[in-house]
């Protein structure tokens, strides 16, 4: 239990601080730059699950179906942000919640369901 709950943790703090670094490389794609982070954020979780799978015990490896299930994650969660009474009921709830949050979640989500 403790191994999953540390890759997650590794994968929540990697994706959220690497994804915007590597977004500043890409060109700008107007309205849909979440959805482009989006996928950022997928591919990096998946990858720390991978990286984690090797190097922490009583982790298995993801598959491509588990890339898959976090890319779908993370672009439904994406997606969400563009419904403002979405947005609006999650703010109200949690002060303070960036757009970027929501595909994090949601590849995270995607991750641990499909594993």
């Amino acid at each position: 239990m403790l191994p999953k709950l540390i890759l997650v943790l590794l994968q929540v703090a990697i994706g959220y601080a690497a994804a915007p670094y590597i977004k500043r490389y890409l060109p700008s794609f107007g309205a849909a730059d979440l959805l482009v982070l989006a996928v950022i954020i997928a591919i990096i979780v998946w990858l720390v699950g991978m990286v984690g799978s090797v190097v922490l015990k009583d982790v298995a490896t993801p598959s491509a179906a588990t890339l898959t299930s976090a890319l779908v994650g993370a672009l439904i969660l994406a997606g969400l942000t563009f419904v403002p009474a979405v947005t609006q009921a999650v703010a109200g709830v949690v002060k303070g919640v960036q757009p970027s949050v929501y595909p994090l979640v949601g590849a995270i989500l995607g991750y641990m369901l499909r594993r």
